[in-house]
């Protein structure tokens, strides 16, 4: 087991190199450039539109409903465990490099939005379909057909194996471990290893949960997001919140800290310094912030295109939000929290016991007590992600055999309950960088196709305002 988590460490490392870093940026960057830093000057009126239903659109879902099924796909463990890991393995410079990619990514998140209902289609079954593949292939032509169906594939893995169901999983059962039994005082042996009563109880209910809401599809999921999601988002951040004004005259120092360590002037992992330490932030910051709010993966577009609209550019400002409330907002919070705490200090935490920690920490509630409330945000977050990802990698599968397989998907829905089950089993280090993988190469096809396309972003954007400005389009 040792020696293949070395493996998929190595390719993590290989996937997650300078090339795949500085392209995924490059495409954002570019974005934001040629929309003319849409993400600064619309903020707001994205932030109304997700309220506010579009007028005589078409689609399945509401546009606030698409974005729930978005959002709880994106928030979950990275914004959780995902912002400890990436400070303690790169330092809290990493925190900075993980804002600096939400805000390019953005643009990069509202090219997809947009792009996902302009090239959308109508299955035979009238369901709507679209995504990267279908903007790809649509959007880019037919020879460009094999560079959607590499996407698929990786969409389908990812969803499979990585972010959509291992990830989540293990960290739901880790977060109740941790407050449970955080002692392992009541264990048996599974597969080889020692596993507490506690994650094996928490792993079956939450497959079962999983089971009972997955089988009914794209609107069960809407359904069940748009009610949970704004709540449990409510819940986190209002804890956060608590623990930066109990501590507010902290939050300078922790500032300090976070651009110290992202330009190399401050020491991390055993005294790695300099150029080192900057590639290590960035890199850490990059792909757990790209796994918190995956922009540039190409996910939530295939939520947005179910949205009720006919204007493109008005669903991609509401896809936008995603990115802000993902990192801008929770990511942010989360990692003030463990900066303040010093948790990520502390070598004998790991995953979610750093965020814990802090918890413990800047929460005015007995130890127990603020355990139990992170525990519950956890629980929530990433069972609302194995949702969201249920859909994303069934839209995957539908594109690969060509939809219309009622039998074909109904054995995947329960291969990926399947996969929920067995992901509590599996070691954290190994789940994380499996997902990095998987989330790398999803993202590869996806960025060159809205690097290819921003040409059509940047004129659909346009027109659009133009007619904002005329009055054409209500606001």
């Amino acid at each position: 087991m040792e020696q293949f988590g070395e493996i998929i460490k190595q390719v993590d490392d290989a996937v997650w190199g300078i090339p795949l870093i500085v392209l995924i940026l490059a495409c954002g960057i570019l974005l934001t450039v040629r929309i003319g830093f849409l993400q600064v000057r619309r903020l707001g009126t994205a932030l109304r539109y997700m309220v506010r239903d579009e007028e005589n659109g078409s689609g399945e879902v509401s546009g606030f409903a698409a974005l729930c099924t978005a959002l709880s796909a994106t928030v979950g463990t990275g914004n959780i465990v995902g912002v400890a890991t990436a400070i303690a393995a790169g330092g809290p410079g990493a925190l900075f490099w993980m804002e600096v990619a939400a805000f390019f990514g953005m643009a990069t998140k509202y090219a997809e939005g947009l792009l996902a209902v302009k090239y959308r289609t109508t299955g035979k079954d009238g369901s709507i379909l679209g995504g990267p593949f279908y903007y790809i292939e649509r959007g880019m032509g037919a020879k460009w057909k094999w560079l959607a169906k590499l996407f698929a594939i990786f969409g389908l893995l990812a969803g499979l194996m990585g972010i959509g169901t291992i990830t989540q999983i293990n960290g739901i059962t880790s977060a109740a471990n941790n407050f449970f039994d955080p002692e392992h005082a009541h264990a048996v042996t599974i597969f080889g290893q020692s596993v507490t009563v506690t994650t094996i109880i928490a792993g079956l209910f939450i497959t079962v949960c999983v089971a009972l809401i997955v089988i009914g599809g794209i609107q069960r999921i809407a359904t069940v997001s748009e009610v949970i999601v704004p709540v449990m988002i409510l819940l986190y951040v209002g804890s956060c919140l608590i623990i930066i004004l109990t501590h507010i005259t902290e939050i300078p120092a922790a500032i300090v800290t976070m651009v110290q360590g992202a330009f190399g002037m401050r020491p991390i992992a055993g005294g790695i310094a300099g150029f080192s330490v900057v590639m290590l932030s960035m890199r850490s910051g990059i792909a757990r912030g790209i796994f918190s709010n995956e922009a540039g993966l190409g996910s939530a577009p295939i939520a947005a295109a179910a949205a009720r609209t006919k204007e493109p550019v008005r669903q991609g400002l509401v896809t936008m939000t995603g990115t802000f409330i993902d990192t801008i907002l929770v990511c942010t919070m989360t990692g003030l929290s463990i900066v303040m705490a010093g948790s990520y200090l502390k070598p004998e935490l790991k995953g979610v016991e750093i965020t814990t920690d802090a918890f413990q920490y800047g929460l005015p509630f007995p130890e127990r007590i603020s355990a139990f409330l992170l525990m519950v945000c956890l629980a929530v977050f990433a069972f609302t992600t194995i949702l969201g990802w249920n859909y994303y990698s069934e839209r995957c599968l539908s594109y690969l055999i060509g939809g219309g397989h009622k039998t074909v998907t109904l054995v995947y829905r329960w291969i990926y309950v399947a996969a929920v089950c067995i992901g509590p089993y599996l070691t954290v280090e190994a789940v994380w960088n499996l997902a990095d993988i998987f989330n790398g190469l999803m993202a590869i096809p996806n960025v060159i196709a809205l690097i290819m396309l921003s040409g059509v972003v940047a004129s659909e954007t346009k027109d659009y305002l133009r007619r904002l400005k005329e009055g054409k389009v209500s606001s």
